[in-house]
């Protein structure tokens, strides 16, 4: 894998390459986006039909937009989606028509807070029509007649969404979980398609134990249909993660899953602390991102959320200001590295047996002290051989062993595989 500073620049270039596209829940830009996520790792699309019943939602029409605007009478686009695909209200059903602004001003959003800024705003479930644009832009608009074109269609068609698995030894799946679904947002969420992709090809190089399920979905109803097509096989999912808000500059902040003690929430809890970056813990609310689906009472899967500041956080939050000056190389690397550490813990994290359980086995006569010589942590690695020996009584997992010794988990790790390959302990 490329360095971090690499890999930063490289996920902050794929955000770039994304940001022009429309995206919505359903559409050509979704396909446009995973055509070129495809191009970095290799995808499995799903195209799933409109009426479908997934749990207790249906799969709605699909939307698509070629051209929008608002023209003044001299025919100069005074607000025009070419120029972003913010400005137009998603979902908006198609209009072709001649109003005054005062009738115009009702489909017309706006931010007055921030009166340089466009707003995000969609209508996926309600018929409706509108406008995205700066206040400022509206203030300077006079009165009169204005011509509205929105050349869009609404027909039944599909929704798309992806998987990528990098497989494991085991069947066990850890799923990470992006949305494709918002437009011209750096943030929220092209940084944490870019994570996750990375994220996937990193693991790719490595022989992970788990196997690891990527799953590129439209934000509520993509995540719902794919829970719905995986019903049957959902036990196999241990733990998740989903990834939003991945480039920001605020802290890392961890949602912990429904369960508050999931396997995952542990490990994150821990590899935070450990590595002594600012951080913030919340608990489960049933609100936010896709975490809300996969953690509804009857699936309750142990997935958790990774984000820097969360939702509506930041002020430019769902608006044009979230854009890929917002994002930086070197936020998007630090939460790559936070997901490839956290990954590495989980992947090890077993429970052993002592198979000498009466009395503390004969460390040297085994090797096991000399094979430490010359290490600058000998006194460490040799601490934490007694400590897995003591707590593998098939209760205690090797997180356990870290979090009760306060030694690293990577030398914990270590210590398990010297003790596992003489003999003393079994998975």
């Amino acid at each position: 894998m490329a360095p971090m500073t690499s890999a930063g620049e490289e996920m902050h270039a794929l955000v770039e390459r994304l940001y022009p596209l429309c995206r919505s829940i359903t559409g050509d830009g979704v396909r446009a986006t995973l055509d070129i996520v495809g191009e970095y790792v290799p995808l499995q699309v799903h195209e799933v039909p409109t009426g479908t019943q997934v749990l207790d939602w249906t799969v709605p029409q699909e939307w698509n937009i070629r051209d929008a605007y608002i023209a003044d009478a001299t025919g100069h686009r005074v607000v025009d989606f070419a120029a972003s695909s913010l400005h137009v209200l998603g979902y908006s059903v198609p209009v072709s028509a001649t109003m005054p602004l005062a009738e115009l001003r009702a489909h017309l959003h706006t931010l007055p807070d921030h009166p340089a800024w466009v707003p995000y705003r969609t209508s996926y479930y309600k018929p409706e029509w509108g406008f995205c644009l700066a206040q400022e832009t509206l203030d300077a608009l006079p009165d009169g007649e204005y011509e509205v074109r929105i050349d869009s269609t609404l027909a039944d068609g599909h929704l798309t969404y992806a998987e990528h698995v990098v497989p494991g030894q085991v069947a066990e799946e850890v799923i990470v979980s992006c949305h494709v679904c918002h437009p011209s947002l750096a943030n929220d969420n092209l940084a944490g398609i870019a994570v996750a992709t990375f994220l996937a090809r990193a693991l790719a190089e490595q022989s992970p134990y788990y196997t690891y399920r990527f799953i590129y979905a439209p934000g509520t109803i993509g995540a719902i249909t794919w829970l719905a097509r995986n019903a049957e096989r959902i036990d196999r999912v241990k733990h998740g993660l989903v990834l939003a808000c991945a480039g920001d500059p605020g802290r890392l902040t961890y949602k912990q899953s429904r369960r508050g003690d999931a396997e995952i929430d542990r490990v994150i809890r821990h590899v935070l602390a450990a590595s002594e970056r600012p951080h913030h813990v919340t608990e489960f609310t049933p609100y936010g991102y896709d975490e809300r689906q996969y953690c509804s009472p009857g699936f309750n899967l142990g997935v958790g959320s990774l984000s820097r500041t969360p939702y509506a956080g930041y002020p430019e939050y769902h608006t044009s200001a979230d854009n890929p000056d917002f994002v930086s190389p070197e936020a998007m690397a630090d939460t790559l590295a936070v997901c490839r550490e956290a990954f590495a813990v989980l992947d090890r994290n077993r429970q052993y047996t002592n198979l000498s359980p009466y009395g503390e086995p004969q460390l040297g006569r085994r090797g096991l002290y000399d094979a430490l010589g010359g290490r600058s942590d000998t006194k460490q690695a040799q601490m934490a051989m007694l400590w897995v020996l003591n707590l593998s009584d098939g209760e205690h997992s090797l997180l356990d062993v870290a979090e009760r010794s306060g030694l690293p988990f990577d030398t914990v790790a270590v210590a398990a595989g010297a003790l596992r390959g003489a003999g003393l302990i079994k998975a």
